[in-house]
């Protein structure tokens, strides 16, 4: 697919069909995602990838996190959380290293990161997956964090959703950047 095609037609994509993704392509992806441009070539991001049974333990953990942050909810609500990872075959969550010299910034490794998440999305769109960036109370958990093998000081920017999408998306209008745009030349 030609970069300015895949750039204004990807689009996330929240329902996906229950097909197997081939591990290869899972990989491809991953590949794609790694080629992100980093400050000083330290490669912040790690990459933790959930598929079968581990999506249901990821799913049991959110829901414990939405019911200690709502001790009221609803049991449909409680199963909803419960059920969200196996809305997509393929999970992969994205966390972000501590930046461990001096001349690394945080933010510098976050933004990396965050550049992967676009490759590892523009990739999916290539190879006709969809994908979804999601984020929400999960990333910020500790014991989520600790499920997935991250520390719970360490950021977890994305868990992004992988499948072939359950229908034809409709392409979206993507916006001009004109309105967030100032030139100065002089």
């Amino acid at each position: 697919m030609e970069l300015f095609k895949a750039i204004y037609t990807r689009q996330s994509i929240g329902k996906f069909r229950p097909d197997p993704i081939p591990r290869q392509l899972v990989e491809q992806i991953l590949d794609a995602a790694a080629a992100a441009p980093n400050h000083g070539r330290l490669r912040p991001w790690r990459f933790v990838v959930l598929s079968g049974n581990a999506r249901r333990r990821l799913g049991d953990l959110m829901a414990g996190v939405a019911l200690k942050q709502n001790a009221d909810l609803s049991p449909e609500k409680l199963e909803g959380e419960r059920g969200k990872p196996l809305r997509a075959p393929v999970l992969i969550a994205v966390g972000v290293d501590k930046p461990g010299q001096n001349r690394i910034t945080e933010m510098e490794n976050v933004c990396a990161c965050a550049a992967a998440v676009e490759n590892l999305l523009l990739a999916a769109h290539d190879l006709g997956l969809g994908a979804i960036w999601k984020t929400g109370g999960a990333v910020e958990d500790g014991e989520i964090k600790t499920f997935l093998g991250f520390e719970a000081d360490q950021h977890l920017i994305a868990i992004v959703y992988l499948g072939y999408p359950e229908n034809e998306p409709v392409q979206p209008d993507r916006p001009r950047a004109a309105d967030r745009t100032r030139w100065l030349e002089e």
